[in-house]
């Protein structure tokens, strides 16, 4: 037994949409028949550069290689933060809610680009520099955010691993991506549970030599073991100034790297480079969720996935 509904879009959807199907059609086949072209009109068009590129791609499909926006320089907290800044700073940009329904934040462009800034300098006085790479085990608290972007504001590579794994998981991860600096928490708080992100963290940089600083936010306000490696993050924070100039990075530069889940074999690392995922990230957001000024996205995905 079989049966077919049809759902139309409301009319108030479809009068709105950036695209309507004539016009989808047209710009995938675009997309097939002239990609140098299509996707050089969206990188202008959606982002902003400090300098453009040389050549939109180039690639040897027999060795599976391929490079894009090759000599362009971007980096992706200017486009996320700074170009809105004289506009709508003070326009919402993201509002977190936890765990507990009463517990809620609506944090502005310029409060994100002021938390960003103190994170990316707190990231440099413990000695982080273009190329390293930084773990991020936290649950979904803002403090994620402003980690994932101070790295990047700085030319770190950022790895997220989803606070629910285990110390174990934990540290496969970090070895493998050659971390040396951890950003946790105390603790952490889902369904009403606490998540112990210190202590596993703790755990797992006992064999991880290469660690030398953990960074702790302090979330719960629990108790919890504290080593000479240890620096709360709201002290780091607090010594340092905000201004903190974005890191002009190439468009192939690693951005984050990210692992499977494992479910057939060892988890596998996949690096994301920084034009590139940016501007996937841009065409999605505005054309597959048809986002417009003023629309709220709501998402429930935690970031140690995508």
């Amino acid at each position: 037994m079989s049966e077919s509904k049809s759902y139309p879009v409301k009319n108030y959807f479809a009068e709105r949409t950036h695209l309507n199907r004539e016009q989808y059609e047209a710009m995938y086949s675009a997309s097939i028949t002239q990609p140098d072209m299509f996707w050089s009109v969206q990188a202008a068009n959606l982002l902003q550069w400090d300098k453009k590129w040389d050549a939109v791609r180039d690639y040897d499909f027999k060795q599976g290689k391929i490079a894009w926006f090759i000599g362009g320089k971007l980096n992706i907290t200017t486009n996320c933060i700074d170009r809105h800044l004289a506009e709508r700073g003070d326009q919402v940009a993201i509002i977190w809610e936890g765990d507990d329904p009463g517990d809620d934040l609506s944090i502005s462009y310029r409060e994100l680009h002021h938390a960003v800034c103190k994170f990316a300098n707190s990231l440099k006085a413990r000695g982080v520099k273009k190329g390293d790479r930084v773990c991020i085990y936290m649950l979904m608290i803002p403090e994620a955010a402003y980690a994932m972007l101070a790295c990047a504001r700085i030319g770190a590579i950022h790895s997220v691993v989803f606070g629910g794994f285990s110390p174990d998981a934990l540290r496969d991860r970090i070895l493998d991506s050659d971390c040396q600096i951890v950003i946790t928490a105390d603790e952490g708080v889902r369904g009403g549970k606490t998540i112990p992100l210190k202590a596993n963290t703790d755990a797992a940089v006992t064999q991880c030599p290469n660690v030398h600083t953990v960074m702790v936010v302090k979330r719960t306000g629990g108790d919890i073991d504290w080593h000479d490696r240890d620096a709360w993050y709201h002290e780091l924070v607090d010594a340092v100034d905000a201004n903190c100039p974005a890191e002009p990075m190439d468009a192939e530069d690693p951005l984050f790297i990210l692992y499977t889940s494992g479910s057939t074999g060892k988890p596998k690392g996949v690096m994301h480079t920084t034009a590139g995922y940016l501007l996937g990230a841009a065409i999605s957001h505005k054309y597959v969720f048809d986002y417009h000024d003023g629309d709220i996205y709501w998402c429930t995905a935690d970031v140690g996935w995508v």
